[in-house]
């Protein structure tokens, strides 16, 4: 199968995906309070629970559907994931209850593993010369996707209702699935196993340069989830009393993934020619020098100038460690590795939301962006000194 064939259905499957997801997720608080019947006073909790049950879930089970990965196929696990996510999303869109949709998104959790499947597909079929572009394309169309889905979930819920954004997702997914069964072969396997008698493979938790990009994810992930939650208060309290307050903070708050999807391939080029392990690092104190800069201003305009910045920087993060981690495995163990990254990530979503709520409300929102960029720094220092070590 052509790489480059794979590489564009893929994109687009990523950007189906991506999309999906993020035109419902930031909208369930308000499909609690308009559809499910939730009341003001427990919308919050019941927010916090669907929000934080599937990462619970999905942390647990990718390592377990990683492994199977790698002895059941990659493509097959692809097409587990889209089916059951579509039927997840079908489920969202037909629930009567909070606690309905609470095990939906258990159930999500569960079905999850799509993205890290398709990175383990796409670095199987890319030629080692062309994996920095594939892995940044995609990453590309992974933020493409975050960018888009929330403006489509917008007008959606306005003209149709949140159901039928349930509903849509739900034809995504199952497109995907449709997609990967007809147009995706699985990977060729060009690392045979040994002939003789089967050996237990090292965990890949004790190879030193997987474990430590494992641990970078945990924190990178983190400092996203650390800002998000923040991010729309901070631009309100700079912007003041606008009428259309709601459209600049939405328009502020995407300027970092449209700045991420256009330099994403970019990185993947830079990545391939000077290294992954120098490229982490130059996006890792970009990234964290414009954190930095954001604690700083209290004009909207330049805080958004900022932001298209740290997105910039930001988009070389995750295709290095991709990269990285590819480089280092082989191809009995790309779906265990991808989906213990993806676990990783699932882990730093769950702590960074908390722990910026609680140094937004004790030290102030200034603090958050500090902290972001005191963490970023020092992954990079970490990455620098390890690659010079090595």
């Amino acid at each position: 199968m052509n790489w480059k064939f794979c590489l564009a259905i893929l994109t687009c499957n990523v950007v189906f995906m991506s999309a999906s997801y993020t035109m419902l997720v930031p909208f369930l608080p308000m499909y609690l309070t308009h559809d499910l019947g939730v009341d003001a006073a427990s919308v919050n909790i019941w927010s916090g629970l669907v929000f934080s049950s599937s990462f619970a879930v999905s942390a647990i089970m990718a390592p377990i559907w990683g492994r199977m990965a790698d002895k059941k196929g990659k493509r097959l696990m692809a097409i587990r994931a889209s089916l059951l996510l579509a039927i997840s999303y079908f489920l969202g869109g037909i629930v009567t209850s909070p606690l309905q949709l609470t095990f939906m998104r258990l159930f999500q959790g569960f079905a999850a593993g799509l993205w890290p499947m398709e990175l383990a597909i796409m670095t199987m079929y890319a030629p080692p010369k062309k994996l920095g572009l594939c892995l940044g394309t995609m990453q590309g169309a992974l933020t493409t996707g975050v960018v888009i889905g929330p403006l489509f979930g917008g007008i959606l819920a306005e003209m149709f209702g949140m159901r039928m954004s349930f509903f849509l997702a739900a034809g995504a997914l199952f497109l995907n699935f449709l997609v990967l069964v007809f147009f995706i072969k699985e990977p060729p396997d060009n690392d045979p196993l040994p002939a003789g008698p089967k050996a237990a493979p090292p965990s890949l938790w004790k190879r030193p340069v997987i474990r430590t990009m494992l641990l970078y994810a945990v924190f990178v992930q983190m400092v996203i989830l650390l800002i998000q939650p923040v991010l729309t208060t901070y631009v309100s309290e700079m912007a003041g009393h606008l009428d259309n307050l709601i459209f600049i903070s939405g328009l502020v708050f995407s300027l970092g993934g449209f700045a991420s999807a256009i330099s994403s391939p970019l990185w993947g080029r830079f990545g391939q020619g000077q290294g992954f392990h120098r490229s982490l690092t130059y996006a890792l104190t970009g990234a964290g020098l414009c954190f930095f800069l954001q604690a700083i201003p209290n004009e909207l305009h330049l805080f958004a100038a900022t932001q298209f910045a740290v997105g910039l920087f930001f988009a070389g993060i995750y295709p290095s460690i991709n990269a990285i981690l590819a480089e280092n495995t082989d191809a009995h163990t790309k779906g265990h590795v991808f989906g213990l990254l993806f676990s990783a990530q699932q882990i730093g979503s769950m702590v960074g939301p908390l722990l910026g709520g609680a140094v937004a409300t004790f030290f102030g929102i200034k603090y958050v962006f500090i902290l972001a960029g005191l963490i970023l720094l020092s992954i990079s220092i970490a990455t620098r000194r390890q690659h010079t070590d090595g």
